[in-house]
This record gives structure tokens, C-alpha cells and sequence, in this order.
């Protein structure tokens, strides 16, 4: 029994595998670069690894979104990307290590934490109760404890779940997923409050940790479709990840690409429409100075061109075409955020400075090699899920 359960690991030749190594590779080249970048500008170095850091923590805790979201619905949609989604949530830890920069720079990058900056604001002493150093550091430790505690609990039970037929495991994951959904939502938008939007502190919305959620698991479905997609291009995947898995997938990345269009649209619309001299400002260092030329490449190519694209039934239905779409996003999302966060730091004009591309590779390639090195010494699919077609129990 155990023999067979090992057919469903992912073996030494897999295609992910070089994925990993040239990730590695990536990861620590980029590393590098950030060292030395930190170095001769140490400033612009914290604002691009920030930049980077929150994306791919977003896309840790957009697996940790999707796998809750699917133990309380149920569906062979979630039981094939489970693994992947599972492996995503394993590398909270190394995000959590990788914070450490940004708490020995948050008086570069915060307003808010430089003393004399907020002895003269009175916005800023009137917020400093919530907004200084020593709780922004614990309110971000109490964040990741949480998250890691779900993750590794989700993460345990699930195996047990393989090992087994009986239906604890299964009703203990969806209670956990019950109240973690709700934990998630909740440590979500503190975080998306805390590591973004104060870095604007007499700015602020009531949508932004909503916007951050959604591009999150938007994010999460962009990367692990087309790992996804590489698991199933080989035996005996093929027959238990079928043609209308993908499509359910494809359907669900086009329902959070309109969700966070929707969620973008209505922020746009209540500030412009509000015309309020504390809320514009935000958006006019936004279509201003170069950066309004991103704003168009987000409409078109964020939004329109995969909205049209995923409309159809046979890219949603074809694993490579899909897994391409998916990928593409990838890309974009990382844009958006790096629009919706750079301004903060340039906002009279455009400014896309080597450091946003090193730390970009440097914190994806490291999180890309340990996301891949999860996927290791467990089935690729769940072994007892009865959405998928029976398979062996590890004995």
C-alpha cells in the first residue's frame, strides 16, 4: 500500500523540480544584489523589498484563503490544487524571517515611526495610539502566529485525512476553516492597514484591506493553476485532474479578477465622486507624473484582455492555455501592487529604480524554491477525497 502511495509524490525528474533549482538560483542572485543594493541605497532597497515582501506573503495567504474557502464547500476544484495550496501556506515561516529587514527600517519607510515627523503632525499624534513601533511589531507577530497556527493545523489534519477514511479530520477542517476564514479577514485588512496603507497615514479607506484580500487570492489561483497545469501533464495525474477541473479553476480566476476589478472600481468611485481634498490626493499621485501609464496597462491588461480571454470555454478547459493566463497575472498583480505602494515614495513622478526588479526576483525566487520543496514527501493529491477517484491509502 505504501509502494503505491508513493506513486503520488512528486519524483526527483518532475519539470518542478528545475523549476525549483533555477528559482533558487534566482532567488539568491537577487539576494545578492539586494545586499549590495542595501549598501549603496539603502533607502530605496527597504521601499523595493516592501514592495516585493508583501506581494508573495499576499500570495501565501491567498492559499491559505482558497484552501479554507474549498473545506467549507467542498468541490474536486479544490481537492486537485490542495497540495500546491497547502504548500503555499508552509512558507509563512519563511515570510515571517523575512520581515526582519523591514522591522530594523520602519523609521525609513513610515512616517509615522520617525519621532520628529510626528511632533509636528497632529494627525499624526492623534493616530500614534495605534500607529508606533513597538505595537506595529506585535500586531504584525500576532498576525503571522496566527496564520502559521491555521496553516499548520489545516496542514496536519489534511495528512491524517489521507491516512485514514474516518470523518474526523474532514469535520475538524471545516470548523477550523469556519472561524479561520473569519480570523484571516480580520488580520488581513489590519495587515494590508498597517504594511501599506500607513505608509500614507493622512490617507485612508475603508475598502483597502477588502482590495488586499481579493488581489491576494486572485494571486494565489494565478500561481498554482499552472503547477497545477505541470502536475497534470504527467501519469497517473492525467486521469484524476481532468479538463473539467481546469475549467472550474478558470472560472473561479475570472470570478476574482471581476471581484477585484469590482472592489477597485468601487474604492475609485466613492473617493472621486466624494471629492474630499483627504481621500483625492491619493488617487491624483496615481494618474500623474508616468504613473497614470501603468494605470492603463492595469485596465488593459490586468482586467480587460484576461476578461475577455477567460470567457472562453476552451481556454478555461486546456491546462496550458490556462496555466499561461495565469502566469501573465501573476506578472500584472505584482504591478498593481507596486502601483498601488510605490507613489507613497515618488509622487511627483514615475520612478522604477533596479531594486524593484532584484528584490522582485529575490524574494519570489526563495519563496518559489521552499513553495516547491513543500510539494515533496506527500501525495500530490489527496488520497481519501471523495470528489476525486479512489485512491490508495498510506499505510
Amino acid at each position: 500500500m505504501a509502494t503505491d502511495a508513493r506513486r503520488y509524490d512528486l519524483p526527483p525528474d518532475h519539470p518542478l523540480q528545475r523549476v525549483r533549482q533555477r528559482a533558487l538560483a534566482v532567488g539568491i542572485a537577487g539576494g545578492v544584489v539586494c545586499l549590495f543594493g542595501a549598501f549603496l541605497a539603502p533607502e530605496q532597497f527597504l521601499r523595493s523589498y516592501l514592495v516585493a515582501w508583501v506581494f508573495w506573503v499576499g500570495v501565501a495567504l491567498g492559499c491559505l484563503a482558497i484552501l479554507m474557502i474549498n473545506y467549507i464547500t467542498g468541490g474536486a476544484w479544490g481537492a486537485v490544487i490542495r497540495r500546491p495550496l497547502e504548500s503555499g501556506t508552509r512558507t509563512l515561516p519563511l515570510m515571517a524571517l523575512l520581515f526582519l529587514p523591514i522591522a530594523f527600517g520602519l523609521h525609513v519607510l513610515y512616517e509615522w515611526a520617525r519621532p520628529e515627523a510626528v511632533a509636528h503632525d497632529p494627525i499624526l499624534q492623534h493616530k500614534s495610539l495605534y500607529l508606533n513601533v513597538p505595537f506595529f511589531l506585535v500586531r504584525t507577530i500576532i498576525y503571522f502566529g496566527a496564520w502559521i497556527t491555521v496553516s499548520r493545523l489545516l496542514n496536519r489534519w489534511s495528512l491524517e485525512q489521507d491516512r485514514t477514511s474516518d470523518e474526523g479530520p474532514a469535520y475538524r477542517l471545516e470548523q477550523l476553516s469556519r472561524g479561520g476564514l473569519l480570523l484571516l479577514g480580520l488580520t488581513m485588512t489590519f495587515a494590508a492597514v498597517d504594511w501599506m496603507m500607513s505608509l500614507e497615514p493622512h490617507w485612508y479607506s475603508t475598502i483597502y484591506g477588502v482590495i488586499f484580500m481579493g488581489g491576494s487570492v486572485l494571486a494565489a489561483f494565478a500561481v498554482v493553476i499552472p503547477v497545477t497545469a505541470a502536475i497534470a501533464a504527467r501519469p497517473p495525474f492525467t486521469d484524476i485532474i481532468r479538463p473539467s477541473q481546469f475549467h472550474d479553476l478558470g472560472k473561479l480566476l475570472l470570478a476574482f479578477l471581476m471581484l477585484w476589478a469590482y472592489f477597485c472600481l468601487s474604492q475609485f468611485l466613492i473617493i472621486w465622486a466624494g471629492n474630499l481634498p483627504e481621500e483625492i490626493p491619493w488617487y491624483l499621485r496615481r494618474l500623474e507624473g508616468g504613473w497614470q501609464y501603468i494605470a492603463l496597462v492595469l485596465v488593459a491588461f490586468h482586467f480587460a484582455l484576461p476578461f475577455a480571454i477567460l470567457l472562453s470555454r476552451d481556454v478555461k478547459r486546456k491546462a496550458s492555455a490556462l496555466a499561461t493566463v495565469a502566469c501573465a497575472l501573476v506578472v500584472l498583480r505584482f504591478t498593481d501592487l507596486f502601483w498601488t505602494v510605490a507613489p507613497a515614495f515618488h509622487p511627483e513622478h514615475l520612478a522604477i529604480h533596479w531594486l524593484d526588479v532584484a528584490a522582485a526576483l529575490g524574494v519570489g525566487g526563495l519563496w518559489l524554491a521552499v513553495f516547491v520543496r513543500s510539494l515533496e514527501g506527500r501525495p500530490l493529491v489527496p488520497l481519501n477525497d471523495p470528489s476525486l477517484p479512489s485512491l490508495p491509502a498510506i499505510s
